[in-house]
């Protein structure tokens, strides 16, 4: 059980954590980094400007240099790409300017060799309106009527004749949920564009379909998935006439097209989303004890509250769903003007929610949503990284993100994202997501070294010259080596198997404490603002040594690692943030309580 120590003074706020004092063995996962890679923006080996999986097969060598376990790709499949990807023709082929399922068994075979894993993403909630099975429902052929939501439509009170949507639902695209078929005469569901129809998760032949695109991936060697948009597979039941419910106002906007305008209570976050999970869940352990290997896993993609996420951990019942069920809260409760305490209180919410014999997450960023060096400001980059991977648990990272990489300006004329295009040039840099998911920044020479060709689909960032994989490496203290030696740290049992402690000294300071019995200690310590703080730590937390060691430093830090500093007088510049070690006697362990001062 975890014992918690929690003391609050006017200027100091401290959250100390109990772990188990034995060390459990963890399995493979609980002790990666993951690498999320974007296929199309990550290398491109042919010249054609698009990144394909030969291009990710070279670049393997690099996820295992900065020391990755595994990667998980975004969507390589069949498609006509009107979402780049997630709108899929066949989700057991491979898209043709990707690569060939030749191309991708290479890739898992490399894998293998260098100790990766490889996660796919898995979008179950719907296809491409190019699928067969979308082709075969709309002609109404016998096997395939419900394989996804059709409705009739709605009288026009205009009597026009022209018929109306069947209720209110709102695509997350813009505009209706409902899009009218010709051919079948009826309209169709799409929480997303118009070409990705929702699939129907009430047929059960739908359910066992996508259970045999899971079973099909994990014959060709893949070690899990990435559930994408779990939440969103199940809309409520229709009514005894088979009419489904309009959603209420949410009261947060007047624009009717916007998908805020409604609370989608009848289409997001229906409890059939996670017993499906758990489902799937199943089906992996299953195969695991027919076919042998070491676990296989389900990462989900849920942005919801943390009561809606914590069920897919395990329900009261004791079933088990998803090993990592994703954490952006790192991603949507913080930004450039968050405090101490907010970081706090965001970290330790997640952490409640996790029980001892689950494992925590950290997600920074990912292809939809801004980057963190964006986000929070180039200046608190290495912090953001310190912090997510000095925390127990597992980390994920967008590819860039630990060269710091930020967004790139697209022109409305440059824009290709469907949800920027929906919105239409005055309002696209709003929603695009076009910003973060251009080229990757390998080099200095033509086009970043991302292809041999003359063009990318997306541009370049205009600072790839200096920022980029070739010049950070030369830099011992570029973002780049720092990630590197925070992941090196992450596998050493203090912050594999050690307790931790999450405290605000001030607005503006931010520390985290890994302790181990035998083990030394480790302390995170972070200035998110623009002043100079001076701290005590002394009067912070118990037992320190006199003198701590500079383990990791952010990169314009003065300080060099293996320096030393008395532990009375730490001064952090603004934004500077390090890893401290204490070097302690095996029989000393530090007990994560606090003086209740705190001293300038």
């Amino acid at each position: 059980m975890f014992t918690i120590y929690l003391a609050v003074t006017s200027l100091l706020l401290v959250t100390a954590i109990r772990l188990k004092s034995e060390q459990p063995t963890k399995d493979w996962w609980e002790r990666a980094g993951f690498y999320q890679v974007y296929p199309r923006s990550f290398k491109d080996s042919d010249g054609d400007g698009i990144g394909d999986l030969n291009g990710i097969t070279e670049k393997l060598p690099y996820l295992k240099d900065i020391g990755m376990r595994g990667f998980w790709l975004s969507p390589m499949y069949k498609s006509p790409m009107a979402d780049f990807g997630y709108d899929i023709s066949d989700f057991r082929d491979i898209q043709d300017e990707y690569g060939t399922m030749a191309d991708f068994r290479r890739q898992i075979a490399e894998a293998k060799r260098l100790g990766l894993k490889v996660i796919l993403d898995y979008v179950p909630n719907h296809s491409s309106d190019k699928h067969e099975w979308f082709i075969k429902s709309a002609n109404r052929e016998p096997g395939y009527e419900d394989y996804y939501v059709w409705r009739d439509g709605k009288p026009n009170p205009d009597g026009s004749g022209q018929l109306l949507p069947p209720n209110n639902w709102l695509s997350g695209m813009r505009g209706s949920a409902w899009e009218w078929n010709e051919q079948r005469q009826q309209f169709y569901y799409h929480l997303f564009t118009v070409q990705q129809p929702d699939l129907n998760f009430r047929n059960p032949k739908v359910v066992e379909e996508m259970k045999d695109v899971l079973r099909f991936w994990l014959d060709v060697g893949v070690d899990g998935f990435r559930i994408d948009s779990v939440g969103c597979m199940f809309e409520v039941p229709a009514d005894e006439n088979g009419d489904f419910p309009d959603e209420p106002l949410s009261g947060t906007t007047e624009d009717k097209e916007d998908f805020a305008y409604l609370n989608h209570i009848h289409t997001i976050d229906r409890p059939e989303n996670v017993e499906m999970v758990y489902e799937w869940r199943k089906l992996l352990e299953d195969y695991q004890k027919e076919h042998g290997g070491e676990t296989r896993i389900l990462m989900t993609e849920s942005w919801s509250s943390l009561d809606i996420i914590k069920p897919y951990y395990r329900n009261i019942r004791g079933v088990e769903g998803a090993q990592m069920p994703f954490n952006f809260r790192l991603i949507t409760e913080v930004n450039a003007d968050s405090s101490a305490y907010d970081f706090k209180n965001v970290i330790d919410s997640w952490m409640a929610i996790v029980d001892e014999e689950h494992s925590a997450n950290w997600v920074l960023g990912n292809h939809d949503r801004s980057r963190v060096a964006t986000r929070m400001g180039v200046e608190r980059t290495d912090g953001m990284a310190m912090i997510e991977l000095t925390l127990p648990g597992v980390s994920v990272t967008y590819q860039g993100d630990e060269i710091g990489m930020i967004d790139v300006d697209i022109s409305w004329e440059q824009t290709v994202d469907p949800l920027g295009c929906n919105e239409g040039r005055e309002n696209y840099a709003a929603k695009s997501r076009d910003p973060v998911r251009t080229p990757f920044q390998w080099d200095d020479s033509n086009l970043a070294g991302f292809t041999s060709g003359s063009t990318t689909w997306l541009p370049v960032g205009p600072n790839y010259q200096t920022m980029n994989v070739k010049v950070q490496e030369a830099d011992p203290r570029s973002h780049l080596n720092v990630f590197k030696s925070l992941m090196k740290l992450r596998d050493s049992d203090t912050f594999l198997y050690g307790d931790w402690s999450t405290i605000a000294v001030n607005e503006m300071v931010f520390l985290i404490v890994r302790d181990l019995k035998s083990s030394d200690t480790y302390l995170t310590v972070v200035n998110l603002g623009n002043s100079v703080q001076t701290l005590n730590l002394n009067n912070i937390v118990k037992d320190l040594p006199k003198v701590l060691h500079y383990s990791v430093v952010s990169g314009g830090s003065s300080h060099g690692v293996g320096n030393t500093v008395k532990t009375s007088a730490v001064t952090l510049q603004a934004y500077e943030a390090f890893v401290l070690q204490a070097k302690r006697p095996e029989d000393r362990k530090l007990r994560g309580e606090i003086c209740g001062r705190w001293l300038m």
